[in-house]
């Protein structure tokens, strides 16, 4: 398959959604059922690949035939109602983990989507993930971390550009989403110039590869289960940021748009509002 041909025939698709084999909310019949209903041409799932550390994320090694059954038998099933992909988000963790690792060379995917969650904690040297809720972020800042932003931020996109200069992937998701956690812990630190130039030395990297970028829009919405009241005092967030989808079209970077989604419900969330800053900015 080639994503930058699908991208640029339709908007009608979704190339990262997560199931019951990793941190997924719903089976991938659900999944598959529901971008059908929903007028979707191209649908790939992506489970959170088997990684070398414990995580309750991701998949299990163990769980990759059975995953790889049920994909052929979906597939089977809407034949000629939509186009269905076997795919994996695979973890970067270094020398430890990634696309190019030996793992991945017997795993038929279709393509392969490879994003940064754990970094390295100074203190005790486990991987840990930076993804997650504000709260859950700051209990591992202060655990892991000596509350050091700086070094969380600086460790994150090192790896975002060593994971890129390693290659083995096809599409790189929600490459600034550490700065949804960090914005929390310390407001405007996107707007410091220090956290502007990794952006740009992410962009600088990607646009030397064939890279796809995703723009992540599973953030535009509340999280499932957030109380009414407080739904008034979610902000909105796509990942990459709105101002950066300029300097990605600028750079002549090719751009996807996926709802990482988790629920069936969620798989085109977000997507016209991130269609409409990309049509804004042309």
């Amino acid at each position: 398959m080639d994503l930058k041909d699908i991208i640029a025939s339709t908007r009608d698709y979704n190339l990262h959604s997560h199931t019951q084999f990793c941190d997924g909310r719903e089976p991938m019949s659900v999944m598959a059922a529901q971008a059908v209903q929903q007028g979707m041409k191209h649908y790939g799932f992506t489970p959170h690949s088997p990684i070398c550390v414990p995580s309750t994320c991701n998949m299990s090694a163990s769980d990759v035939v059975q995953y790889r059954d049920e994909f052929l038998r979906l597939k089977a099933l809407h034949d000629g109602e939509v186009e269905l992909y076997f795919s994996m988000e695979i973890d970067y963790l270094g020398d430890k983990w990634g696309a190019t690792n030996p793992f991945f060379d017997d795993i038929p995917l279709d393509y392969r989507l490879s994003s940064v969650h754990f970094i390295t904690s100074p203190i005790t040297g486990e991987e840990i993930d930076v993804d997650g809720s504000p709260a859950g972020f700051a209990v591992k800042m202060e655990k892991f971390f000596d509350n050091d932003i700086r070094f969380v931020v600086d460790s994150f996109y090192a790896r975002t550009i060593e994971m890129i200069e390693r290659g083995g992937f096809d599409m790189i998701g929600h490459f600034d989403k550490i700065g949804f956690n960090a914005s929390s812990f310390s407001p405007g630190i996107e707007e410091q110039k220090w956290y502007r130039r990794h952006i740009d030395n992410v962009i600088d990297s990607l646009a030397q590869t064939d890279i796809v970028v995703e723009i992540n829009t599973k953030a535009v919405l509340p999280p499932v289960g957030v109380v009414s009241s407080q739904e008034s005092q979610y902000v909105p967030r796509i990942f990459p940021s709105p101002k950066v989808i300029r300097r990605l079209l600028d750079a002549g970077i090719t751009i996807a748009v996926n709802s990482d989604a988790h629920y069936s419900s969620r798989i085109r969330a977000g997507r016209d509002y991130a269609f409409s800053i990309i049509d804004a900015v042309g």
